[in-house]
């Protein structure tokens, strides 16, 4: 039996589709852990929460050029923009790379803010590596949680100092998961404070007010110590926050 002798086209062929396979099979490999390397790189490390103290009605506040400003400062993955319902006050809920770019943030570029409305602010930087495991049992959207877009924020902070290892937040979820409303919980940890608190998404603003006015402060009154909450209308910020990448809201517009 005779064999056609390869010609130089069939052999040139022959060594691109080794290369190719090669090449898919090396991509195949890779993807996962691209895909994860990726997922690390955005899993914030510290939260911001900020509140200026100026009356707005929100589609009048100059926020496409806040957003390009905060695009630019070190570190920076996210923000949730923040209207305080009854008051109309600014604010935002960030993502943070490391604690050192989050201290940045609120010491250096933050005041010019609210120095430029002629107005005093209030800022907080938590430790998002502490509460993360906590965070992810309330299907936090910042650990790839999923759900619909929130009609209202609550940003909740206790007078206390403890370490979040040494807070009940197992027996605290269990509850929260029972709460009528609740989308989903970003735990807090005050930096150097270790004050105990939460950003939580609602799915109607009543729900949320319900959460803020008649539910809380019975649980700051069981431990006996004073407390901070704040009622958002997410419907009002959905644009901006989408311009900056907050995670509670899908890609697609």
């Amino acid at each position: 039996m005779t064999q056609t002798p390869m010609t130089a086209d069939s052999r040139e062929r022959s060594r691109l589709s080794r290369r190719q396979l090669l090449a898919a099979s090396a991509g195949a490999l890779l993807l996962p852990s691209l895909s994860q390397a990726q997922e690390t790189a955005m899993t914030p490390k510290a939260f911001v929460y900020t509140e200026v103290a100026i009356s707005v009605p929100f589609d009048q506040a100059p926020w496409q050029d806040i957003n390009e400003a905060i695009r630019q400062q070190p570190g920076f993955l996210n923000k949730t923009w923040l209207s305080g319902h009854g008051n109309n006050s600014l604010g935002g809920f960030y993502g943070f790379d490391s604690i050192e770019n989050a201290r940045k943030f609120v010491t250096g570029y933050f005041p010019s803010e609210p120095r430029a409305f002629g107005v005093a602010h209030n800022t907080r930087v938590f430790d998002a590596r502490m509460t993360e495991a906590a965070s992810r049992d309330m299907a936090a959207v910042q650990y790839g949680g999923a759900g619909a877009a929130p009609g209202a924020f609550v940003y909740t902070e206790l007078q206390l100092s403890v370490p979040f290892e040494d807070a009940p937040w197992q027996a605290r979820n269990k509850a929260l998961k029972m709460l009528p409303g609740l989308q989903n919980k970003v735990w807090l940890s005050g930096l150097q404070t270790r004050t105990l608190g939460g950003f939580d998404a609602f799915d109607t603003l009543d729900h949320a007010l319900d959460f803020a006015v008649n539910m809380f402060p019975e649980t700051a009154a069981e431990l006996g110590c004073a407390f901070y909450t704040r009622v958002f209308d997410a419907s009002v910020t959905e644009t901006a926050s989408r311009a900056m990448h907050s995670p509670y809201y899908s890609p697609a517009a």
